[in-house]
């Protein structure tokens, strides 16, 4: 078995801990998430320690790993860091773990500082938008900054954004960050990036009139793809699963 291993320089002293996540994952720490991938988190040196174990790719995928797409954990440590560089706010990163047998991509880890945040925006399914008028708005202009700065996070769903008010304003943080674009973001493609979020057409109108006037686009043309977007990407989904919240399309 073959480990690659990156540690950011500023966690040098959590190596120790880092290495033997192979050995010690699944006998330590806070199961917060369990699937194919599994997130648990750990309190080391006074830090609150968020630790993503990848599932082995399908044998297919471990190929393409192999030699034309890095693994997944090690984008997210490098996109964390280049997210950060940008201002944009994602957990920050700690170090990744990329382990292969025989060739082949094996099991991964990507570790990140716990991040504090209790909202997601799965609340705004179906929740009258009464009082939240402003975290749309909010959202839509950070949003925006990400989409000037050239990021285009290519999973942009509810429970990859993380918020909280904080001293009266909210404050965003984007997860998941392993799949993410980087390059110019137009009007279509920025107005697309909405397209999974849940919420009904009322907090849809909100979020592109604000994300128009954040990136002087045309309001009207920001409603109609982003709700083309929305019914688009909506009806797809329906005819596979059942939606966990009241569409209007």
């Amino acid at each position: 078995m073959k480990k690659k291993i990156l540690i950011n320089p500023k966690y040098e002293h959590l190596r120790s801990f880092i290495t033997s996540l192979p050995d010690t994952f699944s006998q330590n720490g806070k199961v917060i998430y369990q699937s194919r991938n599994e997130l648990r988190v750990f309190e080391k040196a006074g830090l609150s320690l968020n630790v993503k174990q990848f599932g082995i790719p399908l044998f297919f995928n471990r190929i393409i790993y192999k030699g034309f797409r890095p693994p997944k954990a090690l984008r997210a440590y490098e996109y964390a860091l280049k997210l950060q560089h940008l201002g944009i706010n994602t957990p920050e990163a700690i170090g990744c773990i990329c382990m292969s047998r025989r060739g082949l991509l094996d099991r991964c880890y990507f570790i990140s500082l716990q991040v504090p945040y209790t909202r997601r925006f799965y609340e705004f399914g179906t929740a009258p938008l009464e009082g939240k008028e402003e975290i749309i708005r909010a959202f839509a202009r950070y949003t925006a900054r990400m989409h000037e700065a050239g990021v285009y996070h290519k999973d942009y769903s509810p429970g990859n954004i993380l918020f909280d008010i904080r001293e009266g304003k909210p404050e965003f943080c984007v997860v998941d960050i392993n799949r993410m674009k980087f390059g110019p973001v137009g009007i279509k493609m920025g107005c697309a990036n909405f397209a999974r979020l849940w919420g009904q057409q009322p907090f849809f109108r909100i979020l592109a009139t604000e994300y128009a006037a954040a990136r002087h686009f045309d309001a009207e043309v920001c409603i109609k793809w982003v709700l083309h977007y929305r019914q688009k990407f909506w009806k797809a989904y329906s005819q596979r699963h059942p939606p966990e919240f009241q569409l209007d399309l």
